[in-house]
Order: structure tokens, then C-alpha cells, then sequence
């Protein structure tokens, strides 16, 4: 019965590629979302359940916090168990937890469905980028990874555009509460028309498991703790403390088991190793931009919560555009030429907003580094994901797609602590006196990233088989 049922599902994803491909990359896009949709809602959440300062953080933190520490367990347990059924079980906790998000009643509620989410989306984002490598193959592949990537490079932006409209025209409630007819529609249709990938007998590095996890999350706390209370902190002290230890510990144990949590032979291609490396430098330049850009929009430049998400509108559509054209472009200059390219257009965009001071207004200041930053994350994420996946092995897809997402959330995290730290406005210092300083570093990040891919990318294609 079973050899039946999946018989029939992969006939049905040969005949609807399309369809199997847009609820893949529709679940990867509700993850973005909810990582910036509440940004511009976070205001009237306060007001409304009466969040004090010092917890209103944690509706996005809570979030991040769950997803990166638990990405690279998802991605290795969608390997063992089934990447078709942990998308559709992620994807229906993600639901539930958007839910009950949406009609919390009190901070503890909101709180606790926010980290539910960053579980759920740990479980769902691994296996949905795993599928669209055992899915499809040759130019197809890289062409449904332009898509996973269009969506990953626009979906912050997306988010936050979504979240000023719901926000300014029903309630905060619904940017949370949108996801749950979206989430219903993925479980139905996922088993109908996604092929499951042949499930690889290995044992669960349990080990790996518990200090990989411990490590990634007691780093991603000590990050976002010293992001709003500064580095100097007992807290985050302490989770550097632990952090520092357990990932050592994970890096040996990795090492030595046979059937590891994270292969290392991941990062014997040289060129997947440079994909990973941009994975994880640029997003930290870009989740910093998004932050200060939004906050200078918002606080110095008073815009309401709408007109700050439009102001994003080119990114978003420039990104998308850049990320669909990157594929035609890596078949004829190769994927380290789009890399360099698109690292070049990131860090003038960053040089650019490095300029910001408190009478810039949007059209003369910001609306430039919009459109190069989409070009710049269009033409970088797609073909980052494809150096790194398209050459991986079917039993590592699960694990080196983990591994994508999670250097993207640490480098967010990284990114995020030290352009606040560079910016001074953690110690006080006004956002746009700050904000120079914070755009320089994100250029410097930039910098280093385009370095790193001229040194350790080698000049040929990505594979496509």
C-alpha cells in the first residue's frame, strides 16, 4: 500500500512540478516571513497586551532563538525520519502555533507560541530546501533553487511590507494569524503532490545532537542578548561560556562518530565551503540594514508602519527579478563571477547608507541602496544555495541544507550584535548618529565576504547533476 501511495505521488510531482515546487517554496516563505512580518507590529503588540520594554525583544528573539538553535537536529532528522513527513509536521506546528499566537491573551502566550514557531520552522525549513534537491535535478534543480533563493532574499522584505499593511489596516493579530489558512492548504496538498525522498537507516548522533544544539543555542542567545544589553553582560557572558565549550566539543564528537549530525565532508569542496562562507557574512550585513534601516524610517523619519514597508518595495521586487535572471547567468559567466558581482552591489549599497544622518530623507538616501541591495541579494543567494546543494549527495541534503540555514541565522544574529554595538545606540547614542557607523561595519562585512569568495571559489561552474 505504501510503494502504491508513493508511486502515485511521485507521478502526480512529474506531472505538477510546479505545483510540488510552489508549496515548497510557499512554507519556506512563511518562515521568512514571521522572522520580520511582527518588526513593524511590535509597537501596537506592546500597547495592546501591555508587553513590558524588556520582553517586547523576545517576540522576535523567540523566535529566532528556537529556529537557529534547532536547524542543523531538523535537518540531519529529516534524513533519518522522512523529509516529506517532517515538512508536513512542521508545517502543521507552525500553523497551530501561529494560531494560537494570534489570539494570545496575554505576553506568556504570545511568548511561548513565538518560540513554538521557531521550533516548527526548524523542522520545516531543512527539509523544504532538502526536497527541492531530491525533487528535481540538472537545470532544473538550479533553477527551483533560484526560486527557494528569490523567496529567502525577498522574504524579510515581504515581511515587512505584509506586516505594515496588516498591521495599519486589521489588526497585529493578523500577521500571525494569516498563516494558518496558507499552513492548512501545505499539509493537504504536500502528500498529494510532493515525491518523498528515500529515507537513508542511520543512527541518530545523539551526542552531536545534544552539544550541536546546546552550542548553536546558547551562541545565538549570547547574540541577540548582547544585540539589545550590550556584550558586557553576565548572561550573555555566561551563554558565550557555554557556547564556546559545547561546540568545540561538537566539532570533535563530529569528527570521530561514523554517522555525525553534520558530516565535515560537507566542507571539503572548496567551493561549498565559499557558499557557506557567503551564507553566513552576508546575511549579517543584511539583517543589520533591515533592522536600522526600518528603525530610522520609523523613529527619525516618523514613518508609520505601512509607509515603512513599502519603503523596502524595490528590494523586494528587484531581488525576486535578479534571484528568477541569476540561473541564465551562472549557465553563461558561472556562479563565482555572480557571487563577486553581487557582493560588489551589496557593499555600495552599505557604503552608500554609511552616509545616513538625521535629515536624510528616503529618495535621496535610501532609495538608491534599496535597488542595489536587490539586485545584490538576487544575484549572491542563488548562486551561493547552488555551489552548496547542487553537487550534494542525496543522504546529506537534509544535513547541508540545515547547515545553509543555520550560518544564515548565527551570521544574522553575529551581524545584528555588532552593528548595534558599532552604532552605540545600545549605550544611548541617537539611531542616527549611529547609523554611519553601523552601515560602515556592515560594509566591512560585505568587504570580507567578497574577499573570501575570490580566494576560495574556484573558477568553474556549480554542478548541475
Amino acid at each position: 500500500m505504501t510503494t502504491t501511495v508513493s508511486t502515485t505521488t511521485e507521478a502526480r510531482h512529474r506531472s505538477y512540478p510546479g505545483l510540488a515546487l510552489a508549496i515548497l517554496v510557499a512554507g519556506q516563505l512563511m518562515l521568512m516571513l514571521d522572522s520580520t512580518v511582527v518588526t513593524v507590529a511590535l509597537p501596537q503588540i506592546r500597547a495592546g497586551l501591555h508587553v513590558s520594554p524588556g520582553t517586547i525583544a523576545w517576540v522576535l528573539d523567540g523566535y529566532a532563538l528556537a529556529f537557529g538553535g534547532l536547524l542543523l537536529l531538523g535537518g540531519r532528522v529529516g534524513d533519518l525520519l522522512g523529509r516529506r513527513r517532517l515538512f508536513v509536521a512542521g508545517v502543521a506546528l507552525f500553523t497551530l502555533a501561529s494560531l494560537v499566537g494570534g489570539l494570545s491573551v496575554n505576553t506568556g502566550m504570545l511568548l511561548a507560541a513565538r518560540a513554538a514557531q521557531g521550533v516548527a520552522a526548524a523542522l520545516t525549513a531543512p527539509s523544504a530546501l532538502a526536497l527541492i534537491v531530491t525533487n528535481f535535478a540538472g537545470p532544473a534543480r538550479v533553477r527551483a533553487i533560484s526560486w527557494y533563493s528569490a523567496i529567502s532574499g525577498a522574504g524579510g522584505s515581504i515581511g515587512l511590507l505584509l506586516g505594515g499593511m496588516l498591521t495599519a489596516w486589521v489588526s497585529w493579530r493578523w500577521v500571525l494569524i494569516i498563516n494558518v489558512p496558507i499552513g492548512i492548504a501545505l499539509v493537504v496538498l504536500a502528500p498529494l503532490v510532493v515525491a518523498e525522498a528515500p529515507r537513508h537507516r542511520h543512527r541518530l548522533d545523539v551526542a552531536g545532537a545534544l552539544t550541536g544544539t546546546l552550542g548553536v543555542t546558547a551562541l545565538a542567545y549570547g547574540l541577540l542578548h548582547a544585540a539589545t544589553a550590550g556584550w558586557g553582560t553576565a548572561a550573555g557572558l555566561g551563554a558565550f561560556a557555554v557556547a564556546v565549550p559545547a561546540l568545540a566539543a561538537f566539532v570533535l564528537i563530529e569528527w570521530r562518530v561514523a554517522e555525525p549530525l553534520l558530516p565535515l565532508r560537507l566542507f571539503a569542496d572548496r567551493n561549498r565551503t565559499g557558499g557557506y562562507l557567503n551564507m553566513l557574512l552576508l546575511p549579517a550585513a543584511m539583517f543589520g540594514v533591515f533592522f536600522f534601516v526600518s528603525q530610522f524610517l520609523g523613529i527619525v523619519q516618523r514613518y508609520d508602519a505601512l509607509r515603512t514597508g513599502l519603503a523596502f518595495l524595490p528590494l523586494t521586487v528587484l531581488s525576486f527579478g535578479a534571484a528568477r535572471l541569476a540561473p541564465r547567468l551562472i549557465d553563461r559567466y558561472g556562479a563565482r563571477t555572480l557571487m563577486i558581482g553581487g557582493a560588489v552591489l551589496l557593499g555600495a549599497g552599505t557604503a552608500w547608507l554609511s552616509r545616513l544622518h538625521a535629515d536624510s530623507g528616503y529618495w535621496g538616501a535610501v532609495f538608491g541602496p534599496m535597488v542595489l541591495f536587490g539586485l545584490g541579494v538576487g544575484l549572491s543567494f542563488v548562486p551561493a544555495s547552488a555551489t552548496i546543494l547542487t553537487s550534494v549527495a542525496p543522504a546529506d541534503s537534509g544535513a547541508a541544507s540545515g547547515t545553509l540555514q543555520t550560518l544564515q541565522q548565527l551570521g544574522g544574529a553575529v551581524g545584528l550584535a555588532a552593528l548595534v554595538t558599532a552604532s552605540g545606540i545600545a549605550g544611548g547614542t541617537g539611531l542616527a548618529d549611529g547609523a554611519g557607523a553601523a552601515f560602515a561595519l556592515a560594509t566591512a562585512l560585505v568587504a570580507v565576504t567578497l574577499v573570501s569568495t575570490v580566494l576560495v571559489v574556484r573558477r568553474r561552474r556549480p554542478a548541475t547533476a
